[in-house]
């Protein structure tokens, strides 16, 4: 009730109930509402709003989003914490910043807390915010423990910290994504409808992927003789129906996440890994994209999408189709030599394409660090590198992904990316000029980003210089009005070749299928796009564990940084567990990306914090 009072008091609006008038006569008499003729008013030295807790500090915000919102200190929220409703307090401040601490706690948001048990209080894990408990704590020091919010009764025990194991756990609960671990959903495993299916099983279909991969979404086959590439795709569509219970919570995960050595599937794994898996030697249901390219510049001449039945005649890693790309074969059997013999073709017109749209788009020195755990401890951080195979494949894809967003109209499920603003660009050439390079400002981004590509190639940072790049360039989204990806090169580009694992791509073939956008399509967009950015945070936020447990357990030991923010003093592996971060408690000024040796000192699994000393 008394948000709702606050409100209309914000807004001026003098329509209250008894039950209302009661509470202001109260509000009134401890001068938290003053009455100025005929209005109410909240006394200019209060602030009411509701509390947003962020990772290192908390907002005030307004509750009718008319007036500034106050950042506070995690030292002045009282016991108050993400989502109550809350009366702050304003206090003089020198530096004419507006500052408040919270006096009293109006409502408490319904929600459960992760906390951990510190000399007999509770401890927020996220925020590190001690909470004001009336409640006996009988743990020890170092519990890990879900609590609810209002009461502080414990709902669940975690487990203690110093066990490796419940690292997962932690990650998951922080962003709301536990509920993967116990959620059984029955499917409906019928292949019925063989009869509407172009039979596409005679066609050597490959599929090309990690070593480690359990889910096969795409496979592809390229006929020479007609020119023409079919990049076939799982048809998840068959078996997640519009608003069925299984498409409820596909749509709910948005996402798969893959944590180092474990996978935790948008769709059961009866579909992701079995029946919707293009695995080898199986018949299985496809949605083929069927590209038609010019025998001489291999531009795109028509395509079509079609419902098919296709086998997968081999399953093959990365590793091997780069072995047979670079010629270096080993024994291979009769069907082997027929799907080699047209990838080795199929490699060399991607190529011709791929030179074509790096014209208008960008190539980055981009790897990705893979984690490998042997029972839930970090042993080796290896670096993926994009390699000719993987380009093979990327290539395919986005092809069949450009086809798909041709089919869509003004409105539908897009995969956007906005150009950078120009000071985001200034800011960049500011940065790398620092670096001891010496670029500028040209008459668009394109040519501002490629001359910073071009100057770096002769630095020993191009790396470095495309990182930067990167951080400049704002995020990809999903959107459902037709609009530009910018760092792909596209006028309009969709997410059509992995819907076992992305809910966006399960739309596409609905409506590519059924010709019919839903009616939601711009809450979908934007519910996925924000679910992307979370299981991306929860994915660092896991492996960042993984990282403080290993330095935890070395102690003293030396190792190699590059410093990669100069601000925090941040520091990155690049050798030894390429990928940790350090902060550096002696730093003294040393360059963007100098490299550096130095010794670990301390490691906090709460808070993630490693921190390291420079060797002077």
């Amino acid at each position: 009730m008394l948000k709702k009072i606050f409100l209309k008091v914000e807004k001026k609006e003098n329509t209250f109930n008894e039950k209302e008038l009661k509470a202001i006569d109260e509000l009134l008499k401890e001068k938290i509402l003053i009455k100025v003729d005929e209005n109410y008013l909240i006394n200019t030295k209060y602030k009411i709003g509701i509390l947003q807790v962020e990772k290192n500090f908390a907002i005030l915000c307004d509750l009718a989003n008319e007036h500034k919102n106050i950042k506070l200190n995690f030292n002045d929220l009282n016991g108050a914490y993400n989502g109550d409703l809350v009366l702050a307090k304003r206090i003089f401040n020198p530096k004419s910043q507006i500052k408040a601490q919270i006096i009293k706690i109006y409502e408490k948001n319904e929600n459960n807390i992760l906390v951990y048990v510190k000399d007999n209080s509770y401890i927020s894990v996220k925020e590190s915010i001690q909470l004001n408990s009336k409640n006996k704590i009988n743990e020890k020091n170092g519990t890990v423990l879900l609590i609810q919010n209002k009461s502080h009764e414990i709902i669940k025990t975690i487990g203690h910290i110093d066990d490796i194991k419940i690292d997962e756990q932690i990650s998951l609960i922080l962003h709301n994504e536990d509920y993967r671990l116990n959620s059984k959903i029955e499917i409906n495993s019928k292949m019925d409808d063989t009869n509407k299916r172009i039979d596409l099983t005679n066609l050597p279909f490959c599929t090309i992927d990690p070593s480690s991969a359990k889910d096969h979404d795409d496979a592809i086959y390229f006929d020479k003789e007609a020119c023409i590439l079919y990049v076939a795709i799982a048809d998840v569509s068959y078996f997640v129906k519009q608003n069925s219970t299984l498409d409820k919570m596909a749509y709910k995960k948005s996402t798969s996440i893959y944590l180092p050595s474990k996978v935790l599937p948008m769709l059961p794994n009866e579909l992701s890994e079995d029946l919707c898996s293009l695995k080898e030697g199986l018949n299985r249901y496809a949605f083929v994209s069927k590209i038609y390219l010019d025998k001489s510049t291999f531009e795109v001449l028509k395509s079509e999408f079609i419902e098919t039945i296709i086998k997968s005649h081999k399953k093959f890693s990365y590793g091997r189709i780069d072995r047979v790309l670079a010629n270096k074969n080993d024994k291979n059997s009769p069907i082997e030599t027929i799907i080699f013999t047209y990838l080795k073709d199929l490699y060399t017109i991607t190529k011709k394409i791929r030179k074509k749209r790096l014209q208008s788009a960008y190539n980055f020195e981009s790897y990705e660090h893979k984690l490998k755990l042997v029972n839930h401890t970090l042993r080796s951080v290896s670096i993926e590198k994009s390699t000719s195979s993987h380009q093979l494949i990327e290539e395919c894809m986005l092809l069949a992904n450009v086809q798909a967003s041709k089919r869509l109209n003004i409105l539908g499920i897009y995969r956007v990316h906005d150009e950078p603003s120009f000071q985001e660009i200034s800011k960049l050439v500011n940065d790398v000029n620092s670096l001891g390079l010496k670029v500028k400002l040209k008459k668009n981004i394109y040519e501002t980003i490629t001359h910073i590509q071009q100057q770096a190639k002769y630095s020993s940072l191009l790396e470095e210089i495309d990182n930067l790049i990167i951080h400049a360039q704002t995020q990809a989204r999903y959107s459902s009005k037709k609009l530009s990806h910018f760092g792909l090169g596209f006028s309009s580009y969709s997410h059509f070749t992995s819907p076992i694992r992305r809910y966006a791509d399960l739309i596409l073939h609905r409506i590519l299928k059924s010709k019919k956008i839903p009616k939601n399509i711009i809450e979908i967009c934007e519910h996925i796009s924000n679910k992307e950015r979370e299981i991306n945070k929860l994915v660092w936020d896991y492996e960042d564990r993984k990282y403080v447990r290993y330095a935890s357990n070395h102690i003293g030991l030396e190792i190699d940084i590059k410093i990669i923010d100069t601000q925090k003093t941040l520091g990155m592996t690049y050798n030894k567990v390429s990928g940790m971060k350090v902060f550096i408690d002696n730093y003294k000024g040393q360059t963007l990306f100098s490299k550096q040796k130095v010794l670990i000192k301390s490691a906090n699994i709460i808070s993630k914090k490693i921190t390291a000393s420079i060797k002077y």
